[in-house]
């Protein structure tokens, strides 16, 4: 059994670097893509595998792809080593895990990262064929390889703040029995911890709000999310948290468009902090705040691993005490005093002295909390 650790402070912010850069790309082609010849200026390579939505769904894999692009010095306008260091392949169905994690095997890159939990299976297939190749994992912790690295991240404690956060504004906007939505994606243990941390956050706040629970069961279908989105706002919900991938940007766009008509309702972006995605005017977005689950910190762990010739396989923890999750404050309508309750908060998850629960069952057994959540522990 692989020893597992929770990632110091420290290192994380020397490795973090410069910052993140935002904005959207052309996604690689599954087939037909020359391994990188490493020639970058680090001798090192890296392919980054993702599911169907790829680096532009403004959110976990874009996320991911800033961490690579940090690591060698580009930005997402400036790829100057992609295809020389790194490259990215996207697959339009879960079929094709096994044969692009197979490829880039095969084409010999020093690193393979494939992103999500749904890629589980096939790396533990292709890693345990291929005990000398380096893989990468996020968001599992039981592929238990020397060979590969898995990243995990305290998502509840993230979705515990911006559920303060959105319970706090409504308060402040004096909204009456206010209603709060969570749409995920695919459900599983890890979409779980940030419903269940959500909820508490809401509900440690306001214990009496109602919690309204949809999976979209996909990552890449926004249509879904916007309709259900549009049928809670109609409903008086007041904030729609979303953790679904690129489906969620269908309740960002729902959002954007009540709040142009004039209505008091708000999305809650992830992973990325969203608030541009949200912009309905120059200044002024749909989204609330952002759950930040950075990503490209684990990124930059796992390369810097390799580079130091210090990579094996084990689990890391990424949570609030390292800031490996938060949450992002870009719109004004998180005010001061919003900011600074929530940072009392955070610290008080940093200290213990708030423990938040990380799956469905072990959050059923708090006072106040639903009982009829669709969330899944497995």
């Amino acid at each position: 059994m692989r020893k597992r650790m929770v990632f110091c402070a420290a290192l994380i912010a020397a490795m973090a670097g410069a910052s993140a850069f935002a904005g959207g790309a052309k996604q690689q082609q599954q087939s037909g893509t020359p391994a990188p010849t490493g020639s970058g200026a680090l001798g090192i390579t890296v392919r980054l595998l993702t599911d169907a939505t790829g680096i532009d769904d403004k959110s976990f894999n874009a996320a991911a792809w800033r961490g690579i692009l940090e690591f060698y010095g580009d930005t997402w306008t400036n790829t100057s080593q992609r295809g020389k260091a790194y490259d990215v392949v996207t697959a339009q169905t879960q079929d094709m895990y096994i044969p692009n994690l197979k490829q880039a095997t095969d084409e010999q890159y020093d690193l393979i990262v494939a992103t999500g939990f749904t890629f589980a299976d096939a790396v533990t297939e292709v890693a345990q064929s291929n005990p000398n190749q380096k893989y990468m994992i996020v968001d599992v912790d039981w592929v238990n390889l020397p060979n590969v690295l898995n990243a995990i991240f305290a998502e509840h404690e993230g979705s515990y703040l911006v559920g303060v956060a959105a319970a706090l504004k409504a308060q402040a906007d004096g909204i009456e029995n206010p209603k709060f939505g969570f749409i995920g994606g695919v459900p599983g243990a890890t979409i779980t911890k940030f419903e269940v941390g959500f909820v508490q956050g809401v509900l440690s706040v306001l214990p009496h709000a109602q919690i309204l629970d949809y999976y979209v069961n996909s990552w890449g279908e926004p249509g879904l999310a916007k309709t259900q989105a549009k049928n809670w706002y109609d409903s008086g919900v007041y904030a729609i948290y979303s953790a679904a991938g690129g489906s969620g940007n269908g309740t960002i766009a729902q959002a954007k468009e009540y709040r142009i008509q004039g209505k008091n309702v708000w999305a809650i972006g992830v992973d990325s902090d969203q608030h541009e995605e949200g912009l309905y005017t120059a200044t002024e977005s749909a989204v609330l705040t952002s759950m930040i689950k950075r990503v490209e910190t684990s990124l930059l762990y796992g390369l810097n691993g390799v580079k130091n010739n210090t990579f094996k396989g084990e689990v890391i923890t990424f949570d609030v005490k390292v800031d490996g999750v938060g949450y992002s404050t870009t719109n004004s309508a998180i005010t001061k005093d919003i900011q600074n309750r929530v940072e009392a908060v955070k610290q008080q998850i940093i200290s213990g002295q708030i423990k938040v629960a990380s799956t469905n069952a072990e959050a059923k057994t708090l006072p106040g909390f639903p009982q009829d959540l669709k969330a899944l522990d497995n």
